[in-house]
């Protein structure tokens, strides 16, 4: 069972991440006015989160894919009466944005903090992973971590109380990773953790490498 803390602490970091709405978002908010310690922990996961924000770079569209985007498009000459090139693009769009339009409109799933995964040792950094209603859907949001040698990979695994490790992939070092659960049923009591693997994951389907970060759920 959870602690109290561990409770404030998952709230805090939805607060921090936004994803804290409604009646619960307002009785936390009215709890920080009252609350020191419950601020501080706030702080500290508004500071973690911080360090991405600073990560992030923005692109411009390099110049030939808005020419590419041009010459894609209809001629603007009007054409009297039926043009079949035309009809027949007109009729290729209209079942892209039949096709793509559901799948840019459908909500994305909305994601909480699940656990973090820590490393024996502090300086090395830390793991936020979130997950969705359903814990179908794991976002990994690496923390200040540190490198690793380019023939190795981190792996994440499943680890259910008195049972082998099962696999959830690969991670990558340096930025976001999404993984699936698939079959996995993550429950309360299970240990999440990412071990030190060859490139490419373990070769036996088990770890073969230290555990360097790890939770529990």
């Amino acid at each position: 069972m959870k602690s109290r803390q561990d409770i404030d602490s998952a709230l805090a970091a939805q607060y921090a991440l936004g994803t804290l709405r409604g009646g619960a978002r307002l009785r936390f908010e009215r709890r920080l006015a009252n609350e020191p310690d419950l601020v501080a922990i706030l702080g500290r996961w508004q500071t973690m989160l911080a360090a991405l924000d600073n990560n992030v770079v923005a692109r411009t569209p390099p110049e030939r894919v808005w020419k590419k985007i041009q010459l894609s498009l209809p001629p603007t000459k009007r054409i009297a009466g039926w043009n079949w090139n035309y009809l027949g693009w007109a009729l290729a769009a209209g079942l892209a944005a039949i096709v793509l339009v559901p799948h840019f409109t459908r909500p994305t799933p909305e994601l909480a903090p699940l656990v973090v995964l820590n490393s024996s040792d502090a300086a090395k950094g830390q793991w936020i992973i979130s997950t969705d209603s359903n814990r179908q859907t794991l976002k990994l949001v690496p923390v200040q971590t540190r490198e690793i040698a380019a023939n190795s990979s981190l792996q994440l695994w499943a680890i259910p109380q008195g049972e082998k490790p099962i696999s959830l992939g690969l991670v990558n070092t340096q930025q976001t990773t999404q993984l699936a659960a698939g079959n996995v049923k993550l429950v309360a009591g299970m240990t999440i953790a990412m071990s030190l693997e060859p490139q490419g994951g373990s070769p036996t389907g088990q770890p073969t490498g230290p555990v360097v970060f790890s939770g529990t759920l």
